[in-house]
Formats: structure tokens, C-alpha cells, sequence
């Protein structure tokens, strides 16, 4: 009988001493887009405005439990006493991931390191913006609205009036969401995210190859 209940015990030791069978990671949630809203002119309701917009696309997709901020800078900001805020300073600490839970940048050093990059700079259903990269359907969109420099910081008088304005007299800066200007070339600041070049003008987004488009981050 002794015999018999050893055997038993071995057995079932046996069969717990299988592997296990490995989870598969964690897919991490978005907290960073580029707006698949567009906007024909740089007026996009200033700061307030801008970070409506991003709420309302990040809950469209199921993502509205946290608080969304544009990435634009500006010259006035009513909710800083009327004082100058960096887009740098709006978007947290990170870590950031896209809408397929890629990420894009762990703090805000490496992410003003990076370039633009098609696959990675997405909008919030996970859709690529239109470019200059192999195969993207016309017309380039690929002009996200800033306001900044390269840095994250202000460029003075480079934000459509503080993205209130759809005047011909007013510009503002732009990234290049894939990090490419013409003939895919990543030369300078073409292969920057966040601060390419400046728009024609305010009252149109589209010329040089824009659509009005913005960053959207998670705290």
C-alpha cells in the first residue's frame, strides 16, 4: 500500500513539474497620436481648443481616461498668467506609446532626439499620415502644427497667433510627422518631428504639405 501511494505522489510531483506556458506581454496603452482631425486653417481654438480635440479623438478610440494635451507652443497662455509655455512642457514625462502600443519615446530627452518616422508617428486608429515615405496616397499631409523648436521650446511668432489666427499675415511652425521632405530626403531639420519648417501661412494649412494636423500626448 506504501508502495502504491509513493507511486502516486511521484506521479502527480511529475505532472506539476511541467513549463508553464509563457503570457504574452502586456500591450501598453496609447498616450501619444497625431490628430487624424484636420483643420484648413492654423485657428484651432488656441491651447483650450487644441486639447479638446485631442480628448475627444482619444476617447473616440477608448482612450479618454486620461488627460490629453496638444504639443503646441505659445506666446500667451491664459492658464499661465498670459506667459509663454513650452509644447515640451504641456505632454508629462513619459514613457509615450502609438495607438499599436509601440513606443515612441521613454522621457522627454529621447524624445527630442528622435526623427520623424511614418510607422511610428501615427494617429489615434493607428493609420500612417500622409507623406513623402514609399507608397503614402496624396497629398503629403505630413506638416503637424508646433509652434516650436527642435527642442520643444517657443519659436516667437511662429504659432498662428497662438493657434487663434486664419490670417495670411500670420505663419506657423511644422514637423514632418515621417521625418522626410521631398525625394525622401532626411537633410537638416527635414527629418525633424517637431520643428521642419514654417507653413506658408495661417490661412491655409495645406500648401508645402500640411492638413492642420497636431500632436496629442497623455500625461
Amino acid at each position: 500500500m506504501r508502495k502504491v501511494l509513493l507511486a502516486a505522489m511521484l506521479l502527480a510531483g511529475a505532472c506539476s513539474d511541467k513549463p508553464s506556458t509563457p503570457s504574452a506581454p502586456t500591450a501598453q496603452p496609447m498616450s501619444f497620436f497625431v490628430t487624424s482631425q484636420t483643420s484648413v486653417t492654423g485657428n484651432l481654438g488656441g491651447l483650450s481648443g487644441a486639447d479638446a480635440t485631442c480628448q475627444r479623438l482619444a476617447e473616440s478610440v477608448g482612450a479618454g481616461n486620461r488627460f490629453w494635451r496638444a504639443y503646441l507652443s505659445v506666446e500667451r497662455d491664459a492658464s499661465n498668467n498670459n506667459q509663454p509655455t513650452n509644447a515640451r512642457d504641456r505632454i508629462g514625462i513619459g514613457p509615450w506609446h502609438n495607438a499599436a502600443g509601440a513606443l515612441v519615446a521613454n522621457n522627454l530627452a529621447e524624445l527630442h532626439a528622435k526623427t520623424g518616422d511614418a510607422s511610428l508617428f501615427v494617429d489615434e486608429r493607428g493609420q500612417r499620415i500622409n507623406g513623402q515615405w514609399t507608397g503614402s496616397p496624396s497629398p503629403v499631409q505630413h506638416d503637424i502644427l508646433t509652434g516650436s523648436n527642435a527642442d520643444g521650446t517657443l519659436m516667437a511668432g511662429f504659432t498662428c497667433a497662438d493657434w487663434t489666427s486664419s490670417s495670411t499675415a500670420t505663419i506657423g511652425q511644422v514637423g514632418h510627422s515621417d521625418g522626410m521632405g521631398p525625394g525622401q530626403s532626411t537633410a537638416g531639420a527635414l527629418a525633424s518631428w517637431n520643428s521642419a519648417h514654417a507653413n506658408q501661412n495661417c490661412a491655409d494649412t495645406a500648401p508645402r504639405g500640411g492638413a492642420g494636423r497636431i500632436y496629442c500626448f497623455a500625461r
